[in-house]
């Protein structure tokens, strides 16, 4: 074993999939007056001793579908108990390479397939237990590999479909035998580590599933975090307070958190959390593009600052419904799993259009699943492009078989018309905008899109559960590497959007898909990684699986009484250092 500043961990810094947005940090006094949005030098942040005390106010998008991490599949969920748990590592987000968590170091061998991880010896579970390899090796073995447990976590934890051999060396150390070296494995176990003693009895009587449901007491949930769950009233709000044990402190020993309290409302409707946010009730806001013009101007008088994080890895998409067990009509899963079908829908998306009106021009159109945030994977000329061609489309359409019927609409050669419906998320402006643009410009190539707005939560459940769904307007958060975006690219995949969970590839190219980002996995050269993920992504870009829209920019009011401030599109850099000054 080597110490874990080895030159294979030197190596790793050129190695991970390093795409660095804007870092943006509190700007002069005198720019923030200006009322502009703020960019600002990452170099000139650095992290200052705070103060203890005060409530940090802010807002969640809806309530949680679950309280536990590895049944979460959604952001409404994970902003809730986010805080509560710890991996083995985490990312800094300012470096974008991994850190110590519960494990403060490692080591690992001369050819990086045993890996050995020391855990704190003073960090502990909110009820005071001590966090051991113990809890390590069962969140591991018996939950992430554990066949009967659906997670989107397990996708990301197989080499070339071998698992990882977890054991127990004593009762602080934990060993890793990996199959090959692969790039980004320190991220990979950054994974939330659950408590043995407290989860144990409800995986082997099978019912941990339905463990930590939105129902359970806050009392009952156990994690590491720096914040526990103390209240939770669904559709209202949600209280968090410092975890006592939490074994962080600042150079000067001071406890983090600095902010000892969290109170999040529940707010679904963004239009509310705006009002809420300028009112001084919460105490910041993701802000929108058409929102600009009423926050910038409120700026100085409100006492906030507005930051342009830059383009997001975050994509926003239509996908169709390709699993054969869905409950839709047979015809249509024919026309959409036909490649020329979802190329004319994508020719038909007037993209430019839809980021000038719904997102005042502050987005990026895409092609495929990569974003100018991905610095290394972005590149205009790579990728298969579709600009808005609406006789381009429709000639597609007549090319596999539609016709146009005495009513304008299109109609298959069994005579079906051509019309779906096309659902997205309630309360979100920008989506409903969208949609209601592809309403109307596919009506004019002869397509009747029946167009709804449901709620969230209900919208997930039809992805993820019944498939009971035709085409949806949704997005992903983006990932560092594109491994940890697995459990969507593979076949094989949990959220492999269009057709989850395959037993083995349902077409040649998403078997093609599925070898390349095996082969990325343990491709330690960064340039032959980088030109492996490329060549997938291109596959989805010409096989439009997902009809990729836009990539927006990222903008966050802040304010000003919040001090150690540094967004990113990522997360926050040290989010615990974040102290109130009034």
């Amino acid at each position: 074993m080597k110490d874990n500043i080895s030159a294979f961990f030197k190596a790793l810094f050129l190695i991970i999939f390093l795409f660095i947005p804007f870092y943006l940090i509190a700007p002069s006094d005198t720019e923030k007056e200006k009322g502009k949005v703020v960019k600002v030098n990452p170099e000139s942040f650095s992290v200052e001793i705070g103060k203890e005390g005060g409530v940090l106010k802010r807002a969640l998008g809806g309530d949680a579908k679950t309280f536990n991490p590895v049944m979460a599949q959604e952001t409404t969920s994970t902003a809730v108990i986010g805080v509560l748990f710890n991996g083995l590592t985490k990312t800094n987000l300012k470096t974008l390479l991994p850190e110590p968590d519960l494990a403060e170091k490692w080591e690992r061998n001369k050819e990086g397939t045993v890996w050995r991880f020391y855990l704190r010896k003073d960090a502990k579970w909110f009820d005071g237990k001590p966090v051991t390899a113990d809890d390590v090796v069962f969140t591991y073995n018996e939950i992430y590999y554990n066949p009967d447990i659906p997670s989107s976590v397990k996708d990301m934890l197989y080499i070339e479909r071998k698992k990882f051999k977890v054991r127990k060396i004593d009762k602080y150390t934990v060993e890793f035998v990996i199959p090959k070296p692969f790039a980004p494995f320190l991220q990979a176990v950054g994974q939330p580590i659950l408590p043995k003693h407290i989860l144990k009895k409800y995986v082997d009587n099978k019912t941990f599933t339905s463990t930590w449901g939105i129902n359970t007491p806050p009392e009952q949930l156990i994690g590491t975090g720096p914040y526990r769950l103390v209240e939770y009233v669904i559709g209202q709000y949600a209280v968090y307070e410092r975890n006592p044990y939490y074994w962080e402190k600042d150079r000067i020993g001071q406890k983090i958190p600095y902010i000892p309290k969290i109170k999040a409302q529940i707010i679904g409707d963004p239009d509310v959390r705006l009002i809420k946010f300028l009112s001084g009730e919460i105490d910041y806001y993701g802000v929108r593009p058409s929102d600009l013009p009423e926050v910038l101007p409120k700026a100085k008088e409100k006492d906030f600052t507005v930051y342009n994080l830059g383009a997001t890895p975050s994509t926003l998409f239509v996908v169709f419904n390709q699993n054969p067990k869905a409950p839709i009509p047979k015809y249509k899963l024919k026309w959409f799993r036909n490649k020329k079908f979802r190329q004319a829908i994508s020719y038909a998306t007037d993209r430019m259009g839809i980021i000038n009106i719904a997102y005042n021009g502050l987005a990026y159109p895409i092609y495929t699943a990569v974003t100018p945030a991905n610095r290394r994977l972005f590149d205009e000329n790579y990728y298969p492009k579709y600009p808005f061609n609406l006789k381009k489309a429709k000639e597609l359409l007549l090319e596999i078989g539609f016709k146009e019927g005495k009513d304008g609409f299109l109609y298959d050669s069994e005579g079906h018309k051509l019309q779906f419906t096309l659902i997205t998320n309630s309360g979100n402006k920008e989506r409903e905008t969208i949609g209601n643009i592809l309403k109307d410009d596919l009506k004019r190539i002869g397509i009747d899109v029946n167009f709804q707005s449901i709620d969230f939560n209900n919208l997930v459940s039809r992805l993820m559960s019944n498939y009971d769904w035709e085409a949806v307007i949704i997005g992903l958060t983006g990932s560092m590497d594109p491994y940890f975006g697995q459990n969507v690219w593979l076949s094989s995949g949990h959220l492999h959007m269009w057709y989850p969970n395959q037993k083995k590839p349902s077409t040649k190219w998403e078997a093609e898909i599925d070898r390349l980002f095996q082969k990325a996995a343990v491709e330690l050269d960064p340039e032959k990684r980088d030109l492996l993920y490329k060549k997938a992504f291109k596959i989805i870009g010409e096989e439009q699986p997902m009809i990729f829209i836009a990539a927006p920019e990222e903008l966050l009011a802040v304010k000003n009484k919040l001090k150690n401030v540094f967004p990113t599109v990522w997360g926050w850099y040290k989010s615990e250092y974040v102290y109130i000054s009034e």
